[in-house]
């Protein structure tokens, strides 16, 4: 996920996963059956964010005086997004409850006080709760990183590792959101880098 070759570029950014074993017998489902697999919420979050992208794309077209509508719009929209987040931070989870650190289009990064075995699979489900995101997708992992500096700061601390995975199985609509909010996160991190560096000046 963290090199060169993948096709997207990652941000680092916190956020939350629940991962349930794959059993490595079975295939991982087709896109009907990924999206069969999704909670009420989960359905209800894609369908709506669908909609908001492609009716914002349209009236992008209109003249500057339709600002003020988009912008209302944008207002509503986000009311929307986040009454349903809410919705979903009800429902019960399957799986374990990771910290994630970094996201992008192609994969994640966690942090598990274990590594997982590399080349298995997980279904897993991601929270990005800044972005108003929820999606459900398979992972595989690829790489375990014991994390030096945790236990650098405190040797007493048990041991950490970042776990690097990678999407292999998630719906198109899903990476198109995670890969605009990858985008966001950027902007944002680079404005605040800006705020502080004119701050010492």
């Amino acid at each position: 996920m963290f090199t060169d070759s993948n096709p997207y570029f990652s941000v680092p950014h916190p956020f939350t996963a629940y991962l349930s074993p794959w059993p490595q017998h079975q295939p991982l489902p087709s896109e009907i059956a990924l999206r069969s697999m999704q909670s009420l919420g989960i359905q209800l979050l894609s369908e709506v964010k669908e909609l908001e992208a492609s009716c914002l794309l349209q009236l992008r077209h209109l003249d500057n005086e339709a600002k003020v509508v988009v912008d209302f719009l944008k207002l509503q929209s986000r009311k929307v997004d986040l009454v349903l987040q809410h919705v979903l931070e009800k429902e019960v989870q399957e799986g374990d409850k990771l910290l994630g650190c970094q996201f992008g289009g192609s994969g994640i990064r966690l942090i598990s006080p274990t590594p997982l075995p590399i080349g298995d699979h997980f279904k897993t489900t991601l929270f990005i709760h800044d972005e108003l995101i929820a999606i459900l997708c398979f992972v595989k992992v690829l790489a375990n990183h014991l994390d030096s500096t945790h236990q650098a700061a405190d040797p007493s601390a048990p041991e950490q590792y970042f776990i690097d995975l990678e999407f292999s199985k998630i719906l198109d609509a899903d990476v198109e959101q995670l890969v605009k909010a990858s985008l966001t996160v950027q902007q944002k991190q680079l404005k605040l880098r800006k705020l502080a560096r004119d701050g010492r000046e």
